[in-house]
């Protein structure tokens, strides 16, 4: 596990979830493909590490193909593929041992997101008193879209969302709508 941050990530764990299956790629695992002579993971590593603590992978299978980014791999421990709210789910249970309050995701096959992702996300939580921060941003018709799996959770919610994992949910909105998930509006 790699940290670099300061500012708003000092209680932050940062993960880049990377543990979908690419079925639409045939199977390529998206976040070791090349853009501009780095793997899609380096861009998302380089942008996230400086706003958190701490950064981690999450990444199910051998974690070894990541050992040349020098980086920690959580796995999620999800044979059923319940999706990306089982990578928010092991980040926080890492964030909850490492002592770290909260956790900030980003797809591991979107990195070029906003260099202050996780300030914003911050200020939007701490303005509003909000344990889940989600990116959002507006469309060609002006209507607000979520990103979802951009955010900032409370690792507080641990139990409730390992609860909710068991009982089905796999959609991150159909969980956050259960809680007060507040949106931070990116340009």
């Amino acid at each position: 596990m790699t940290g670099k941050g300061n500012g708003s990530g000092n209680a932050i764990l940062g993960i880049v979830l990377a543990g979908g299956l690419s079925r639409r790629m045939g199977g390529t695992e998206k976040t070791l493909l090349e853009l501009d002579g780095k793997p899609l993971l380096s861009h998302a590593l380089d942008r996230l590490g400086p706003q958190v603590s701490r950064v981690a992978v999450n990444a199910n299978g051998n974690p070894s193909r990541f050992r040349r980014f020098e980086v920690g791999v959580v796995d999620d421990g999800d044979d059923e593929r319940r999706g990306p709210l089982a990578g928010v789910l092991a980040g926080m249970k890492l964030a909850r041992r490492l002592k770290l309050a909260r956790v900030a995701t980003v797809a591991g096959d979107t990195p070029f997101f906003p260099s202050d992702l996780v300030h914003v996300l911050a200020r939007a939580s701490e303005l509003q008193s909000a344990p889940i921060v989600l990116a959002a941003s507006r469309d060609r018709q002006g209507e607000l879209r979520l990103h979802p799996t951009f955010g900032l959770w409370d690792a507080a919610l641990m139990e409730d969302l390992e609860a909710s994992l068991a009982a089905g949910i796999r959609k991150i909105l159909d969980w956050t709508d259960t809680h007060w998930a507040v949106p931070a509006e990116f340009p």
